[in-house]
C-alpha cells in the first residue's frame, strides 16, 4: 500500500505540473479563438484531478502511517515548507477556478464575452506560471524529504 500511495502521489504531481503548464499556455492563446478555450478547460480539468489525487494520497500518507508516523511529518521542516507551498498554490487557485467555472457556464449558454477572455486569460496564465514554479518547489521538497532532510 505504501508503494501504491507513493506512486499515485508522484503521478499526481507529474500530471499537475503538466496540466498547470498547459493551462498557462492555453490561457495565453485565448485571443486566438475558441480552441484555446477548450484547451484551457481540458488542462484545468487535469489540474483539478491532479490536485485531488495528490491531496488525497498526501493526507492518506500523513495520517495513515503506512510508511512514516504522522509525527515524522509534523516535525519535519521540509514537509512544513512543502505544505506551505501547497497552501499558496491553493490560495492562488481561487480566482482562476472561479473565473473558469463562470466561463464554462457562459460558454454552455453562449454568453461568453470575448473581451473578457484576453485580459483575464493573461492573468490566469501568470498565476498558472507562478503555480508551476511552486509545484517544482514542492517536488524539490519531496526529493529532499526522501533523502532524509528536514527530519529532527
Amino acid at each position: 500500500m505504501r508503494i501504491l500511495l507513493a506512486v499515485l502521489h508522484l503521478l499526481g504531481l507529474g500530471i499537475g505540473l503538466g496540466a498547470i503548464y498547459t493551462r498557462a499556455r492555453a490561457a495565453n492563446r485565448l485571443k486566438d479563438g475558441p480552441d484555446s478555450l477548450s484547451a484551457a478547460f481540458a488542462a484545468d480539468m487535469w489540474w483539478g484531478i491532479a490536485a485531488f489525487v495528490w491531496i488525497a494520497t498526501g493526507l492518506t500518507r500523513v495520517f495513515g502511517s503506512y510508511e512514516k508516523t504522522a509525527s515524522y511529518y509534523w516535525t519535519n521542516h521540509i514537509f512544513m515548507a512543502k505544505l506551505g507551498l501547497l497552501v499558496l498554490v491553493i490560495v492562488l487557485e481561487i480566482w482562476p477556478m472561479v473565473t473558469l467555472i463562470k466561463w464554462r457556464r457562459a460558454s454552455r449558454v453562449g454568453t461568453l464575452a470575448a473581451a473578457d477572455l484576453v485580459s483575464k486569460g493573461r492573468r490566469i496564465a501568470r498565476i498558472s506560471d507562478v503555480q508551476t514554479l511552486l509545484v517544482v518547489a514542492m517536488v524539490t521538497a519531496a526529493v529532499l524529504m526522501a533523502r532524509g532532510y528536514g527530519a529532527r
